[in-house]
């Protein structure tokens, strides 16, 4: 997962999933504060208490006056009961029960209401709510419920918070794979394209599309210069080989001809670095002594320069730019190493290598990781300055190692003379599958 996506999957979601957590908990504050100052309203002395306080009289004073009526008193506790929605009893001085409507209430619910007339206690009345009495009944229900629905609510949140942070997730390993070459990656929010995450994806895509359409257009341009170029090397060849028949100068016909070789050779690079500009990669199954000993053969040096000291050297890659691997590298030690020693097959910290050995006096100090840059020179003297730049070779062999998930190294041998070479992954680059095993395609 890319940094920024591990960023949005880990950070934000949790963040959003934590601020609404507080916000849960800071309303369950505010409301259990709120609560608490109504208790204050309701305690003693309270306008609430007051209230009950005149509405308790009242009701006792009606009752006083139809006391002894019993129609007239019976109807009257209905009443209160109907009009208030409460439970009402009424008992005489001894405790008898006179009349009830509705429930019985629980002991720690009622409201007493003393019934006097003149100073005579007549009776009692009691009143209570039925929900009231409930829940003074289990007095841990109230925090309970209050709980469960917080915590329900946090829950409610996560998903929230994953629903939010999903659209930008998404788009976030887009971006990756475009920045990892998968040009035609494009994000589809489906079901949660909404708002700005629609606008943003919307741009993501038409940005990715412009890309890829320049890109290719990029491409088809490398080619077809690249194929142009060919035709009139070919015809330098030609022009030269006629030279030489006519009887033309020796020196000047090497000396062409050279040139050409080296446009010949600048092309094939250009073309093998666009593949791996493009990532065009056709990794199939090889053999590792087939592609050395046809590099030497390409290169003129005799089949005994190889050197296998792997039993086995079976490995997946593309053939082409492991054979301009190769190529590069016995060409580098031909031009800055005084020529070839042997191309060696081994095994490196559990990967494939090939390596030159070369003729030449060593590497500089520094120049272990400094040759596998682009045109970087040698200085050696004016010999050294003849033979040019490195180019794109060593800087080549590098990008096509690595592109095979290996790398380059170089080092000073210890008898004399330097080795160079790349490792790379039995099994293929790791971003691309090998296709079945088939005929293996020249290099």
């Amino acid at each position: 997962m890319s940094r920024l996506g591990h960023f949005i999957r880990a950070r934000l979601r949790r963040r959003l999933f934590l601020w609404f957590g507080v916000s849960i908990l800071t309303t369950g504050l505010v409301v259990s504060t709120v609560m608490s100052l109504m208790g204050g309203l309701m305690g003693e002395g309270g306008p609430w208490r007051q209230e009950v306080s005149r509405a308790r009289t009242f009701v006792s004073n009606r009752l006083a006056e139809v006391w002894d009526d019993p129609v007239r008193r019976d109807a009257l506790v209905r009443s209160v009961s109907d009009d208030l929605l409460v439970n009402v009893e009424l008992r005489d001085a001894s405790g008898a029960l006179l009349v009830r409507a509705g429930g019985p209430c629980h002991p720690h619910a009622e409201m007493s209401m003393p019934v006097e007339r003149n100073g005579v206690r007549l009776g009692t009345a009691k009143a209570c709510y039925e929900h009231h009495a409930r829940i003074h009944g289990a007095p841990w229900r109230g925090p309970m419920v209050l709980i469960l629905a917080g915590i329900s609510l946090w829950m409610a949140s996560g998903w929230l918070a994953r629903r939010l942070s999903r659209p930008l997730d998404t788009l976030a390993r887009a971006a990756q794979e475009l920045g990892e070459g998968k040009l035609d990656t494009r994000v589809q929010l489906g079901r949660y394209a909404t708002g700005e995450m629609s606008v943003l994806a919307d741009a993501f895509n038409e940005m990715a599309t412009r890309v890829e359409r320049q890109m290719a257009d990029q491409r088809e341009l490398l080619a077809a210069v690249s194929h142009e170029l060919r035709t009139p090397l070919a015809h330098l060849r030609v022009l030269v080989e006629l030279m030489r028949d006519a009887g033309g100068p020796e020196r000047t016909a090497d000396q062409m001809e050279r040139e050409v070789m080296e446009l010949d050779a600048l092309v094939g690079e250009l073309l093998a670095s666009s593949r791996l500009d493009f990532g065009q990669l056709t990794p199939r199954e090889l053999d590792g002594k087939d592609l050395a000993a046809r590099a030497l053969e390409r290169t003129g040096l005799p089949a005994e320069a190889l050197s296998v000291e792997v039993p086995e050297a079976k490995l997946t890659g593309d053939a082409t730019l492991l054979g301009r691997a190769l190529a590069n590298l016995l060409d580098n030690a031909r031009k800055h190493g005084q020529g070839v020693e042997a191309l060696r097959l081994l095994e490196r910290e559990g990967q494939l290598a090939f390596c030159v050995d070369d003729r030449g006096p060593g590497l500089l100090p520094g120049e272990e990781t400094r040759i596998f840059a682009p045109f970087y020179r040698k200085d050696r003297g004016g010999e050294a300055r003849e033979a040019g730049s490195l180019g794109l070779g060593l800087a080549l062999v590098q990008r096509i190692a690595r592109a095979h998930g290996g790398d380059t190294f170089a080092e000073n041998r210890p008898g004399g003379g330097a080795r160079v070479g790349f490792t790379l992954r039995r099994e293929g680059p790791a971003s691309v599958k090998a296709p079945p095993a088939a005929a293996h395609s020249r290099a």
